[in-house]
């Protein structure tokens, strides 16, 4: 991987905030979603593993990996926001730089094939519900998830490539709260169009073609929902609500932010953080507080680390 020479070592960030008060109420607030999302998606996570009997399905087994990615991406941009919040140095090397941007996109987009994945096992299971083990089997689960994380990391280490493609002349002030390509665009000393089309094609058509498919396959399932009985139809309306909600507060503000020429709006910063810190933090309380069996068996945890 050639680094294209350029004559800036660090980037300075410049944060959500640049008031001094502002930034105290960042610090408390972050501090806070990101203590919650941590603790709310391991809990997931022990749960679905502690509960193989109640919660063994394929659609609890891709949740938990959805909770373990919600859990990493937030954790490749909220540490450094809180800390820097509350430091008289922001600063960020441009090597830490990089690997923020391949953490951040690697992770969200394990996030986007895990939606799609768990979008896919709903349509399965109501469309096609006699087949429904013969298809989503165990086997075949394994092979989904690897198959996510691969694709993951060929979509980051793309981006990486665009990144370091970018030579940087100074200044070295990203108007931003993390290192995304967007931000490092501006700050890039030569015509960036080209760069702004491949991240588009890359980033940007990911999001619109998995938020196409998952609007189309929920749009399915609910028209196939006409046939199945009162109390189906509320069991599969739940779970599918709850994806539905997800999806939309995700993928919104990722193909706002991804789809677009590299033009700055004062709104950026706030959109970008409903899907880096927004998304993973209410992953756990959507999924949890409208899924009965998530619940039963988080009751029955808690009753046995008393016990014990």
């Amino acid at each position: 991987m050639m680094k294209i020479q350029n004559n800036v070592t660090e980037f300075v960030l410049l944060g959500l905030t640049q008031d001094p008060q502002k930034r105290k109420v960042v610090f408390v607030v972050f501090s806070v979603f990101y203590l919650l999302t941590i603790l709310g998606n391991l809990l997931i996570v022990v749960t679905i593993k502690s509960s193989p009997t109640t919660l063994g399905s394929p659609m609890y087994y891709f949740l938990s990996y959805l909770s373990l990615a919600d859990a990493c991406f937030s954790t490749t941009t909220a540490p450094r926001l809180i800390v820097d919040s509350v430091s008289k140095n922001q600063t960020i090397s441009f090597n830490d730089c990089m690997t923020q941007v391949f953490a951040a996109h690697f992770f969200g987009c394990m996030e986007i094939f895990l939606l799609v994945l768990m979008a896919y096992d709903r349509y399965v299971a109501i469309c096609k519900p006699l087949h429904y083990s013969n298809i989503i089997s165990r086997r075949v689960c394994v092979i989904l998830v690897f198959s996510a994380w691969a694709g993951s990391c060929i979509h980051s280490t793309a981006q990486i490539f665009l990144a370091l493609s970018l030579p940087f002349c100074g200044p070295n002030l990203i108007d931003h709260y993390f290192c995304d390509l967007q931000p490092l665009l501006r700050l890039a000393c030569t015509d960036t169009f080209v760069v702004n089309i491949l991240i588009i094609s890359n980033s940007g058509v990911i999001c619109m073609v998995s938020f196409t498919l998952l609007m189309i396959s929920y749009i399915v399932i609910l028209y196939s929902l006409r046939n199945q009985s009162s109390e189906g139809k509320r069991k599969a309306l739940s779970t599918c609500t709850s994806h539905i909600i997800v999806v939309i507060i995700f993928f919104v503000p990722c193909i706002f932010i991804y789809t677009r020429p590299p033009t700055t709006f004062p709104i950026d910063k706030l959109v970008s953080v409903f899907y880096t810190i927004g998304t993973p933090l209410l992953n756990p309380l959507i999924y949890t507080l409208r899924n009965k069996d998530v619940k039963d068996a988080m009751r029955k945890l808690w009753k046995n680390i008393r016990g014990t």
